[in-house]
């Protein structure tokens, strides 16, 4: 028989800790950017599928997937520009002006791999060029890249003549990587997948992309900590400068030709708005990959579901800017930051 002791001591112990749920764990592991972006990607299917009754089908979900390739490409590696604490305005340029250079290489050596290793290798030279100019020009990112998009949409211009350049549409690498599927996906599609895959690891599991972070994060912690920050600066953006080729060389195989301008016009806005709407920090240190792509699949979709409604394309372009801008307003607001212009 218990004492009344030892009563009040088997009554005062700690109750078992409550297990979370299930679905809790769930979006625990999921996370709350990637849970809110899966909800409004399900909610936005549901409300094109019911305005539309084409909208499900098949055939419309693969065009999805191919539009958006290349535009997630550029979605994804900005999103490591920006982790970094940096940003690259030029990809859209670096992509039209690798698009040029795979058709008029492919069109001098009929050789289509010879055409995307050359705009590869463009592309890696823009990137290099990015850096050491943010780098020893001591040059605010921004400006830097702004100057070179205007300068490789230049030199796109002047070496085609501002006019489309080559024909593709007869080599089986360039149709396959246009027209092509595996395992019922689009070759587009898996492009994407594939880079998108690559960098995820890179990001997470690597200390390269401990270090991305950790430079966006705090630049003045990392130098202290033995991180070449000059070094990560320069790869970062010939990675991205690869990554764009990779586009643009997608960009002459999808239209038939090297496409100075017409083919990459915008593409800057869209990657930025794709990695800032997947919640990638514009002032550096946090962003995912696996964010980037849901992000990149609701604008997917919403352009295609505006398409599929009749409503102008042009349209398209004022969605975009209208989601960059909540998307940054919805960061500044959780960062608990002082608003420019009005008192604390």
């Amino acid at each position: 028989m218990s004492t009344p002791t030892q009563e009040k001591a088997m009554s005062s112990e700690p109750a078992a800790p409550q297990q979370p749920s299930a679905v809790r764990r769930v979006l625990t592991g999921i996370g709350v950017q990637n849970s809110s972006l899966i909800i409004t990607l399900i909610a936005l299917i549901v409300l094109l599928s019911i305005l539309n009754d084409n909208f499900l089908r098949t055939n419309n979900l693969l065009l999805i997937g191919s539009a958006i390739t290349i535009m997630g490409l550029l979605a994804l590696v900005q999103t490591l520009v920006i982790i970094l604490g940096a940003l690259d305005i030029s990809v859209g340029s670096m992509a039209g002006l690798a698009s040029v250079v795979s058709a008029m290489v492919f069109t001098s050596s009929g050789n289509a791999e010879v055409g995307i290793l050359a705009a590869v290798g463009v592309g890696i030279v823009c990137g290099l060029i990015n850096g050491m100019i943010i780098i020893f020009g001591r040059v605010n990112p921004v400006v830097a890249t702004l100057a070179m998009l205007a300068t490789y949409k230049g030199i796109a211009q002047v070496i085609s003549d501002g006019k489309s350049q080559g024909y593709t549409g007869g080599d089986d690498l360039f149709i396959f990587l246009a027209k092509g599927a595996i395992a019922g996906l689009p070759s587009l599609v898996w492009v994407f997948l594939i880079v998108a895959a690559i960098l995820h690891f890179l990001l997470k599991y690597t200390d390269i992309g401990r270090n991305v972070y950790a430079i966006g994060g705090n630049d003045t912690a990392a130098r202290l900590a033995g991180i070449n920050i000059n070094r990560y600066i320069i790869g970062v953006y010939a990675l991205a400068g690869v990554v764009a080729a990779v586009a643009g060389v997608l960009i002459t195989a999808r239209t038939g030709s090297g496409q100075p301008v017409s083919g990459s016009e915008g593409l800057e806005l869209q990657a930025v708005t794709g990695a800032a709407l997947g919640g990638t920090m514009l002032k550096g240190g946090r962003g995912s990959i696996i964010s980037t792509v849901l992000a990149v699949i609701i604008l997917g979709v919403l352009d295609n579901g505006m398409s599929g409604l009749g409503i102008n394309p042009f349209w398209q372009n004022v969605a975009h800017g209208a989601l960059l801008v909540i998307a940054v307003v919805l960061q500044q607001l959780r960062s608990g930051e002082r608003r420019v212009g009005l008192p604390e």
